[in-house]
Formats: structure tokens, sequence, C-alpha cells
């Protein structure tokens, strides 16, 4: 019995730690650039053996429980604005965004609404500063135009060229913020592999609305189902209990 409980009760922390996952891809939904994550589960085997008299029963039992969280890297669709602040990638190549925090640190993202600072730097909102081959990107104004390539260029010539991260789809990254990861390989882009750069256009977040309502709905009932068979063991040890206890009065 006991081990019922244990089934059941990490059964529900795993159940809880997917309905956050689910949650949090639901909250971001209409957030620019989002990725959305799921759960990793992984097992181990334990061995649970039985002696009764002289005879030594033994059984071998899968154990679940939660490794990691992992990020989903499918392109999105974008959308269509004519803002020039707006960019998106087409393709496995990421911005580069510097924080303005103490201790700043260059991240990932696929958030692609970008504004002038104070400064008329390029950034990502509070998130920092874009980052271009020579740094920080200067802008100055909003005449400036993006090719391609991620040339960006004014009427005196060209200003910077956007530095850009290649991380393949299958990579393991870390999620910062909702629209910031921090990835440490340093592939290049592999040949015969091309992206493109497009202005006037935010990519969305790659959450099917559809897809993850229906799996919240059927991790919310396998929580309850797992959370009612806790409150039968409870029950049955219960009783139990008490009639160990008038057998021996």
């Amino acid at each position: 019995m006991l081990r019922g409980f244990y089934n059941a009760a990490q059964a529900m922390i795993n159940y809880q730690r997917e309905l956050d996952s689910v949650g949090n891809n639901v909250i971001n939904i209409n957030t620019p650039g989002y990725r959305k994550d799921h759960i990793q589960k992984n097992t181990f085997m334990e061995e649970l053996i039985l002696v009764r008299g002289r005879t030594r029963l033994s059984g071998t039992f899968r154990q679940t429980y939660v490794e990691n969280n992992v990020v989903d890297l499918e392109q999105s669709m974008f959308e269509f604005t004519g803002r020039r602040f707006d960019v998106g990638i087409w393709g496995n190549m990421y911005f580069n965004i510097r924080t303005t925090t103490e201790n700043p640190a260059v991240y990932q993202s696929r958030n692609g609404q970008f504004e002038l600072d104070g400064e008329g730097f390029l950034t990502l909102g509070k998130a920092g500063r874009v980052q271009g081959l020579g740094g920080d990107i200067y802008i100055g104004s909003d005449d400036f135009e993006i090719d391609s390539d991620g040339v960006i260029r004014n009427n005196a010539g060209v200003i910077d060229t956007l530095l850009l991260t290649y991380i393949p789809p299958n990579a393991d990254v870390a999620k910062i913020s909702d629209t910031l990861f921090s990835y440490t390989g340093g592939e290049q882009l592999p040949a015969g592999e091309t992206f493109d750069i497009i202005q006037g256009a935010f990519e969305k977040s790659n959450v099917d609305a559809n897809k993850e309502m229906a799996r919240l709905i059927e991790v919310q009932r396998l929580y309850e189902a797992n959370s009612q068979i806790l409150r039968y063991l409870d029950t049955m040890n219960s009783r139990s209990v008490s009639i160990a206890r008038s057998g021996t009065a």
C-alpha cells in the first residue's frame, strides 16, 4: 500500500509540473518569438524483494519522474505589420540581445519587435540592446532598412550588420525569460542551409492553442484520477489501522 501512495503522489507531482508547462504556453500564445516547452520524463527501475517464509520473490517496478523542461524551437508564422522596427527571421538563426543589467550578458531571441531607446540604440524593449557585428547598434532615427542578410543601411550607407547565432532545431537551450534563451553551442550555419531577414514583420509564438488546450484537459484529468486514487488508498489505510486496533483491543 505504501508503494501505491508513492506512485500516486509521484504521478501527481509529474502532472502538476506538466500543468505548469502547459499553462505557461497558453499564457504566452500572443508573445512574439515565444517558444513553447514541454516536460521531459525519464524512468528508473526499482527492484522490490519480498520474503515469504523461505520463498524469496522479486519484481521490478518502473518509476517515472520529471527530468527537465524541453524548449521546442519549431519555426512559427509571421505577422506582417509594415513597421520598420519589426524584424523576423526565417531559418534557424537568432538575434543576440545584450542585457542592460548590472552584469550584462548576451542571450538569443526570436522576438523581433524592436524599438529605439533614449540614446538612439536598437533595443528589444527592457530586455536589452540588439547586437550587431560592431556591438550595440546605433540607429539614431527610424530612417533605416535591413536587407535579407541582416545588413542595416540608411541614406549615409551601411550602419552595421545584425549579429546572428545559428541554433540547430533540436538543440538544448535554457530559457532566461519568455523570449530570451541561453545557448552555449558555437556551430556555424551548415552548408546549404539558408536564412532570410524580413523587415516589417515579426515572428509569432509557436504555441498551437488547440493542441495545448487538449493537452491541458488530458493532463488535468490524469492529475484528478491520481488524486482520487490517493484518497482511496488513504481511506483503505485508515480502515486497516482501525481494524488492527480493534483486533488487539
